[in-house]
C-alpha cells in the first residue's frame, strides 16, 4: 500500500492525544456534511421549481408563435397553409386572436385579454389539463368562454350561471369622432370553465372560440394575430423558428417559447447560479475547518514526522499524508452530506414534508446532474483546502 495514505487513515480514523483536535475534526466533518446536505438540497430545490415553472409555461405558451412584423394583424394566405401543412416537424398549429378587452358582470369591471382559439388549440397547449371547474371549450356550444381563476376572483364569476351573463367589450377602431355611446363592439358569454395558471396567466385570458373573436372584434375571415404551432418531441425549436422564418420571410416574426418568455428564462436561470455561488462560499467557509484541523494535526503529530524524516521519508511524501488525510475527510463528509440529502428530496417527492401552500409540496427533482456538481465542486475545494494545509510541512518545521 501506498505508504502516505495508509498513514492517512491512521491518522484520520484514530484519536489524537489532544481532546480539543479531535472536537476541531469532529466539528469540520460537520461542516462538510451540512455544505454538502445544504448545496444539493438548494440545487435540487432549484430544478423542481424550473421544472414546474416549465410546465406552467407549457400550459400558457406554444412552441412557436408566429405574428405579424408590421402591425397587429396577420393575413393568413394560402402560401402560409402551405408552408405550414407541409412541414413534417409540426404537430399542429392553430390560428389565434387576441385583444385588449373591457370585462364587466353583475356591476363589476376588469380589463384582461381575449383569446379566439381554433378547436384543437388543446394539441397546442395543455390548457384543458388545468381546469379547476367545469370544461374546455365546445363547438356546439357557442358564445361561450373559459376564464382564469384570478378574472374569477375579481369579478366573482361562476359557471353555468346563465342569469347573469359575462359582458365583453372591444374599443371599435378608427378614426374622427367617436359617440361615446356606441363606442364598443358588445358580446355577452356563458363562462362554462375556468382554469388555473400563474398568477400573470390567469390574471390575463377569456377564451373565446375563433368564431366568436372574429365576431366580435369584427377581423376579416383571413385576419388573425396570431399562429401558434406545437412541435413534434425532441425538436429544436431554435433551429425550427429559424428555418421557418426563412419559409415565411420578413412580414412575419418567429419566435420560440424562450424568446417569448426570455426575461423569465433569465431569472431562473440567474437565481440558480447566484443560489450555487453563496452555498458554495458557505462549503468554502466550512473548509476553513478542515484547513485548522489539518494544520492542528500536523503540530500534534510533529514528532512523529521527524521519524519518518529521519527513515527517509521525502518532504513530498511527508506533505502527500496530510493532503490525503484531508481530502478523505472530506470526501467521507460529502458521502454522508449526499446521502442525506439523497434521502430528504426522495421523501419530500413522496410525502410532500415541506409545503407552499395547502395543497402544493414544495417542488424537488433529483438529477444527476446536480450530485455531479456537488461532487466536483467539494472535491475539487477539499483537495485545494488539504493542499493549502500542508504547506506548511518543510524542513525547518520538522527539523526544530
Amino acid at each position: 500500500m501506498h505508504f502516505p495514505l495508509y498513514i492517512a487513515k491512521r491518522y484520520l480514523f484514530s484519536k489524537t492525544s489532544t481532546n480539543a483536535i479531535n472536537i476541531i475534526t469532529i466539528i469540520a466533518s460537520f461542516g462538510v456534511i451540512v455544505g454538502a446536505l445544504a448545496l444539493f438540497i438548494i440545487l435540487s430545490g432549484f430544478s423542481g421549481l424550473r421544472s414546474l415553472s416549465y410546465s406552467l409555461l407549457d400550459v400558457s405558451d406554444p412552441d412557436i408563435k408566429i405574428t405579424s412584423s408590421t402591425g397587429k394583424k396577420l393575413l393568413y394566405t394560402k402560401d402560409v397553409h402551405e408552408i405550414l401543412k407541409n412541414n413534417t416537424a409540426i404537430y399542429a398549429f392553430s390560428k389565434v386572436i387576441e385583444e385588449r378587452v373591457f370585462l364587466e358582470y353583475n356591476n363589476k369591471n376588469e380589463i384582461a385579454y381575449i383569446k379566439g382559439v381554433e378547436e384543437n388549440y388543446t394539441s397546442i397547449t395543455s390548457i384543458d389539463s388545468v381546469l379547476n371547474t367545469g370544461n374546455w371549450l365546445d363547438k356546439e356550444f357557442p358564445k361561450t368562454a373559459v376564464v382564469g381563476n384570478g378574472i374569477s376572483r375579481k369579478l366573482s364569476l361562476g359557471i353555468l350561471n346563465f342569469g347573469e351573463p359575462l359582458s365583453i367589450m372591444v374599443p371599435k377602431s378608427g378614426t374622427g369622432f367617436i359617440n361615446p355611446l356606441n363606442a364598443f363592439y358588445k358580446m355577452n358569454l356563458q363562462v362554462v370553465g375556468v382554469y388555473s395558471g400563474t398568477e400573470e396567466f390567469e390574471n390575463k385570458y377569456v377564451f373565446v372560440s375563433i368564431k366568436d373573436a372574429h365576431n366580435l372584434i369584427h377581423f376579416k375571415e383571413n385576419q388573425f394575430t396570431g399562429i401558434e404551432i406545437k412541435l413534434k418531441d425532441n425538436l429544436d425549436a431554435n433551429l425550427f423558428s429559424e428555418q421557418l422564418q426563412e419559409q415565411l420571410g420578413s412580414t412575419f416574426k418567429v419566435q420560440t417559447k424562450q424568446q417569448l418568455n426570455e426575461v423569465f428564462y433569465k431569472v431562473i436561470n440567474t437565481e440558480n447560479f447566484v443560489s450555487y455561488l453563496i452555498f458554495t462560499l458557505i462549503v468554502i467557509v466550512a473548509l476553513f475547518n478542515v484547513i485548522g484541523a489539518i494544520i492542528m494535526m500536523i503540530i500534534d503529530k510533529k514528532s512523529n514526522l521527524k521519524t519518518l524524516f529521519s527513515l527517509g521519508a521525502t518532504i513530498e511524501e511527508i506533505k502527500k499524508i496530510f493532503v490525503y488525510q484531508g481530502f478523505l475527510l472530506t470526501f467521507s463528509g460529502m458521502v454522508i452530506g449526499l446521502l442525506l440529502g439523497i434521502l430528504l428530496v426522495f421523501l419530500q417527492k413522496q410525502f410532500g414534508l415541506f409545503m407552499i401552500t395547502q395543497n402544493l409540496p414544495y417542488p424537488v427533482e433529483f438529477q444527476f446532474s446536480n450530485l455531479l456538481i456537488v461532487f466536483v465542486t467539494i472535491t475539487v475545494l477539499g483537495f485545494i483546502a488539504s493542499k493549502i494545509a500542508s504547506s506548511r510541512i518543510n524542513k525547518d518545521f520538522i527539523e526544530k
